[in-house]
């Protein structure tokens, strides 16, 4: 049977009173019937705003960490609203869903985001557009910066490659802790690494311990 996790949002505080949730979860628990689906977790963002990234809201966070760790897959929800209203942000959080190997499936219109509709193409180019240009501003910048430390020096600074340059080892410590236990068959979430990572003295470049995405990228770099 395939597993599942469902997710719930209501975007005011004036809803958590109201039928909002209970008519997701009835939706959700419909269509996993109908369809052979387990439904093993359920997360519930409340007053959470349709427009607020998917990445930055505490239950879709929570929602990650728990997949990292678990053998569900697939996100039900009500409808393409519940996971956002804002188009970019569905675009964008979809993108990252399919990044980690996820799948999301909207239980009113299970196909959404499988079809291959006008709108999601022009959405999705933009979004192309605008992450080259972004890409391209950032290149300009850090040449800029090593071209004035160079004059500085006298000498050529060239920039490194990333953690993979200039901390192998915190690479390393990530996908081993990121690893199954030979024991229990089960893996730290996200958050839990980050933790683990942080003890160790791996820390964002503010101190701080780095984000469950932080934490995924650091993973899957080669």
């Amino acid at each position: 049977m395939t597993t599942a996790v469902s997710y719930l949002r209501t975007s005011s505080k004036t809803n958590l009173d109201g039928d909002s949730a209970p008519r997701q979860r009835q939706a959700i628990e419909e269509y996993a019937q109908r369809n052979g689906i387990a439904v093993v977790k359920e997360f519930y963002d409340e007053a959470v705003k349709g427009a607020d990234p998917v990445d930055a809201r505490p239950g879709f966070q929570d929602l990650l960490d728990y997949l990292a760790g678990n053998g569900a897959r697939v996100i039900l929800v009500e409808n393409v609203s519940r996971f956002s209203r804002d188009l970019i942000v569905q675009e964008t959080g979809h993108k990252l869903l399919q990044n980690l190997g996820y799948e999301l499936v909207p239980v009113d219109a299970p196909s959404h985001f499988t079809d291959d509709t006008p709108t999601a193409a022009m959405v999705r180019q933009i979004l192309g557009a605008v992450a080259e240009f972004e890409k391209a501003q950032l290149v300009a910048k850090l040449r800029g910066a090593r071209d004035r430390k160079s004059r500085q020096l006298g000498r050529r600074v060239e920039g490194n490659h990333g953690y993979r340059v200039s901390s192998p080892e915190l690479i390393r410590e990530a996908k081993r802790l990121a690893r199954k236990s030979p024991k229990t068959g089960k893996s730290r979430s996200l958050r839990q690494i980050a933790a683990e990572l942080a003890k160790m003295g791996h820390t964002t470049t503010n101190g701080q311990p780095f984000s469950a995405s932080q934490v995924q990228r650091l993973i899957d770099s080669g």
